[in-house]
């Protein structure tokens, strides 16, 4: 083949195409707020367990978990951060349990991921339970503690509720369908008797009487089987839901952790969407109300990094509320205190999660 500067410069043209057109179509792959704008999840007041595995050394088993089965702490070429993988065949839970109360919400970060070749059945399961022995994983078998609720994620979705006298409701849901090696955001929304469960932007159930009340639940816990090694982080538990026009309006501070950033990053993501809106209907509301937005962090890097991203973050909180939920820009002000306004110490993964957050300032 007689190679020319013609074929060249075509071969150029070709390659910057198609790179172009890879990237558009990546950026139309990715979410965005409007994709969530039924998105009807607010995440709790006040985060009580958080883990997002950076505490872990890679190859590590994560130091507040517990296993009959095994798993590792590992990073993914497709997606950012400290991922813990579950292997084997068994239970993986919190290592001491965490007395829920009756109102609190549950979120976490997914990639299910096939064991070998079974791309068509790579489940696992979640539950939600009420344990005489959080330390005891074996406890009921299938159908652990007193009473509790079984679902099931991957390549299909279920749920069955149980109590000391066998099951009491079950069902499907074909949208909490996964596919192998996709990262979703499950979300978990329990208020007293009733469970809402959403997939990135959707609401799979809604479940109003599931929840058997009377029994105090304890126990969250990952079920694993032969074709499943799902990979988790951000793993977040909080409490209460926020009451946002009090807290505005009457007490004047608005403090938030349902906004949500990448590491050292600026760009809100789409599934704070529920957060913003309560925010945005309070203010549009209340035509005459004014405020800051204040972006802190916790003490990880440098203190100059840490003030200037807390800056650019207030500043993006305030650009979604202006573009996407129509607030007038001069009724809002933004800044930013770096890690320099802790509300907890800066020594769990926990505390940590308390010290982000993002504060709105009546004026």
């Amino acid at each position: 083949m007689k190679i020319t500067i013609e074929s060249i410069i075509t071969l150029i043209v070709f390659a910057l195409v198609t790179s172009s057109n890879s990237k558009g179509q990546a950026q139309q792959d990715q979410p965005t707020m409007q994709t969530y704008s039924k998105y009807d999840f607010i995440p709790g007041e006040k985060p009580i367990f958080f883990d997002d595995f950076t505490e872990a050394s890679v190859g590590d088993f994560p130091a507040s978990w517990n296993t009959n089965a095994t798993g590792e702490v590992v990073t993914i070429n497709l997606y950012p951060g400290n991922w813990f993988k579950m292997t084997g065949k068994g239970s993986i839970a919190l290592d001491e349990g965490v007395k829920l109360p009756d109102n609190y919400t549950i979120e976490f970060d997914v990639v299910p991921h096939p064991s070998g070749k079974d791309f068509e059945n790579f489940n696992f399961g979640f539950y939600l339970y009420s344990a005489a022995n959080p330390k005891d994983l074996n406890e009921g078998g299938a159908v652990p503690g007193k009473v509790g609720i079984k679902m099931e994620f991957g390549s299909r979705g279920t749920y069955s509720a149980y109590n000391e006298n066998g099951y009491t409701m079950e069902g499907t849901a074909e949208d909490a369908v996964m596919k192998a090696d996709n990262k979703y955001r499950l979300s978990f929304c329990v208020q007293k008797t009733r469970l809402r469960v959403y997939l990135d932007q959707g609401k799979i159930f809604d479940l109003p009487k599931i929840m058997t009340p009377g029994y105090q639940y304890n126990m969250m816990r990952f079920e694993l089987w032969d074709a499943g090694e799902p990979m988790i982080t951000n793993f977040r538990v909080a409490t209460g839901l926020p009451d946002m026009r009090n807290k505005l309006l009457t007490e004047g501070k608005l403090v938030s952790y349902g906004i949500y950033f990448d590491v050292n990053k600026d760009v809100v993501k789409p599934e704070s969407y529920g957060t913003l809106k309560g925010i945005a209907d309070v203010l549009k509301e209340n035509p005459n109300v004014r405020v800051r937005i204040v972006g802190h962090t916790d003490s990880d890097g440098g203190d100059a990094a840490n003030l200037d991203l807390s800056k650019r973050r207030g500043a993006s909180v305030k650009n979604e509320l202006v573009k996407s939920f129509g607030i007038d820009a001069s009724r809002l002000e933004s800044d930013g205190m770096g890690k320099t306004q802790p509300v907890a110490p800066n020594d769990t993964p926990v505390n940590k999660a308390l010290n982000r957050r993002v504060e709105f300032l009546k004026l």
